[in-house]
């Protein structure tokens, strides 16, 4: 094993003992590389199962810093990490993890400028974005380097996991999700919440699919899909096709590098809704303008930070409980992040009310724009 030291041995001498990786597959993965697309809750799990496996080069993209709120299924960061770049807490962790291995970190965050030479210095993309113009550009120039993509996505308390890899048989993301979704039909985990330790499954799980690709064994998801209910602790398997129409892997490709991500995912965003910025809606209430202001977040949210005189109505009650909202003068409708209330003035839309507002941004562009004293969550 003149490769390995002789501390390199005993760090891996349990994987070494298996049939399937013994020396030469330790060899496989010392001299294999992968990049990890965010440091977050898919990331963190990813990334340290890597680095402890002796996956000789990886590299984490995000230009995050540390919030307190990402502690709970980060694991990257800790405590102490807070206020500091994601991409250096998780450097300085895998070190401590593996000190043999190498990583390269890139604060910034992955976009059509830099996405073909990131991916093209890599063997292997492990996705662990929450967003999904990332989601469509880290596939589309996979399928353009040959490089697999090992997609991760989480919901609250399920998951889903899968290979796209059409150099190797199997569909690309594009194939499963022509088209994306209204950008507000996705609530992020700051807007639904989600079990610190689903991601932790899902970034387990990614890990194990690209270590079986580095080694050759198994059987890869490429073409399947798993989706994971953990409260159920139930596993469904979709079986995932190539579509032979799909505009960058089909065989009439129309889509041969990189577009507007931003512009293509926003572009089916329904009707636009009237809003009003943080300044506005301040500038507003100081000259005691009458402006209903209804807070569609749930109870323990308005218990944590509040505008003052706003009314709450929680989004699940909005079906049954509209008439209370006012249908003459200005109402403004505020949640967390701008997403729920968008929501609720598209319902409400439908019965009637064309007095709406939207809070742009939300209570965190409040926080950020007009009051950094109020509470974060």
């Amino acid at each position: 094993m003149k490769m390995f030291s002789q501390e390199e041995v005993l760090r891996y001498s349990r994987q070494l003992n298996l049939r399937d990786v013994g020396e030469e597959g330790q060899r496989r993965l010392k001299n294999a590389s992968v990049l990890c697309i965010g440091a977050g809750g898919l990331g963190s799990p990813a990334a340290l199962y890597l680095a402890a496996a002796g996956v000789g080069t990886l590299g984490i993209v995000d230009n995050d810093v540390v919030d307190l709120s990402n502690l709970h299924r980060q694991l990257l960061h800790g405590t102490g990490d807070v206020g500091r770049k994601k991409a250096d807490s998780a450097r300085a962790r895998l070190h401590g993890i593996n000190p043999n291995i190498q990583i390269n970190t890139h604060p910034t965050r992955l976009c059509a400028g830099n996405a073909i030479d990131l991916i093209s210095a890599y063997d292997i993309i492990v996705d662990g974005s929450d967003n999904l113009p990332t989601r469509y550009l880290s596939s589309d120039v996979c399928v353009w380097q040959k490089k697999p993509n090992v997609y991760g996505s989480v919901h609250q308390f399920e998951g889903q996991v899968s290979v796209f890899a059409p150099h190797l048989g199997g569909p690309c993301y594009r194939c499963l999700f022509p088209d994306p979704p209204p950008a507000d039909a996705i609530p992020s985990c700051a807007e639904a919440g989600v079990l610190g330790v689903v991601p932790g499954l899902i970034g387990v799980m990614q890990a194990m699919e690209a270590i079986k690709l580095i080694l050759g064994i198994g059987d890869s998801l490429v073409g399947r899909l798993l989706h994971i209910d953990t409260l159920s602790l139930r596993f469904r398997e979709f079986k995932l096709r190539r579509d032979r129409d799909c505009p960058v892997c089909g065989e009439n490709p129309s889509i041969v590098e990189p577009i507007d991500y931003e512009q293509f995912c926003s572009a089916r965003s329904g009707t636009k809704i009237a809003a009003l910025s943080p300044i506005e809606l301040n500038d507003r209430l100081k000259k005691n303008e009458k402006i209903a202001l209804i807070d569609v977040r749930e109870p323990f949210e308005f218990e944590i930070a509040r505008l003052p005189n706003a009314r709450l109505l929680p989004l699940g009650k909005i079906a049954t409980d509209f008439n209370e909202i006012p249908r003459e003068g200005t109402a403004v409708v505020i949640c967390k992040s701008g997403v729920r209330s968008a929501r609720a003035i598209e319902f409400l839309r439908g019965h009637g009310f064309d007095n709406l507002l939207n809070l742009e941004g939300g209570m965190d562009a409040w926080r950020e724009q007009v009051d950094p004293t109020m509470v974060n969550y």
